[in-house]
């Protein structure tokens, strides 16, 4: 149903309860915030406990009639995820958003790529979606629901020593379309989200390891048709449509979120 007036007026997610995993820091953090401003209930599942409870209980003094609840998981172990879910049960017994969001990075040439460096990634970027996503469906009721999916320039760009988590990224893509129809007789929308270079914790570790931060980081700013490099809040905004009415008639698209990195024919 296209969202009347009233409901463009009002908060965006009021009543609604929320899911994003990774949600501790960066982006995470980020969705969460926007998420709390804009009338959510919401869960961050992490599993990093400091920084976990840290954020949930930054954003609950923050609003204290919307506190954040912090719920510890590692997505690479199954039996994890179901403790968690029955924490959403208790408190809210059903579920209108999940973000897919947590991920981990690794820069590392091709030929020095071992077994273990690719199934760490895959296993949490991609299967850790795919567990999650499987594991909390049972929480969205007849009235559907959206799922936002986090992915990357990385899915269709090449960059280099990136080649597990591109691969990662981009089968986010294929989960969000085929998603998308799969559970579109329970009217969950799925959708998913593709930033560029973002100034979260992956970049500043990508800039530590570099032989000259401050040029990697002046170049990496100028390739931005915007000038400047993204935020959490500016992909937080967009994941925010997506959850949202105002996205009523939008599902299984990837929306490229980069400041123009990927418009450029070189650099």
């Amino acid at each position: 149903m296209p969202p009347t007036q009233e409901s463009r007026s009002a908060k965006r997610l009021a009543g609604r309860v929320a899911l994003i995993s990774g949600g501790a820091q960066g982006i995470g953090r980020g969705i969460a915030t926007v998420f709390q401003r804009e009338g959510a209930c919401v869960f961050i599942l992490d599993c990093d406990a400091r920084k976990g409870n840290e954020t949930a209980a930054d954003l609950t003094a923050e609003n204290p009639n919307l506190p954040v609840k912090y719920l510890s998981a590692d997505l690479r172990e199954p039996l994890e995820l179901q403790p968690a879910v029955d924490s959403v049960r208790k408190f809210h017994s059903r579920l209108d958003i999940l973000v897919n969001n947590a991920g981990i990075g690794l820069d590392k040439p091709f030929e020095k790529l071992t077994v273990a460096d690719w199934d760490l990634v895959m296993n949490v970027n991609l299967r850790g979606a795919f567990l999650l996503t499987q594991a909390i469906l049972p929480l969205f009721d007849e009235s559907g629901g959206a799922i936002i999916n986090i992915s990357s320039v990385h899915a269709s760009h090449a960059f280099p020593n990136a080649i597990p988590y591109a691969c990662s990224k981009a089968g986010m893509i294929a989960l969000t379309r085929n998603l998308a129809l799969e559970l579109s007789a329970r009217r969950i929308r799925v959708n998913c989200i593709c930033p560029g270079y973002i100034d979260t914790r992956l970049w500043e570790e990508h800039l530590r390891h570099s032989a000259d931060p401050k040029a990697v980081a002046d170049q990496t700013t100028a390739l931005h048709p915007v000038g400047r490099r993204g935020t959490p809040a500016d992909i937080a905004e967009s994941v925010l449509y997506l959850a949202s009415d105002s996205s009523s008639f939008i599902t299984g698209t990837d929306l490229l979120v980069d400041g123009g990195l990927t418009i450029r024919a070189h650099s």
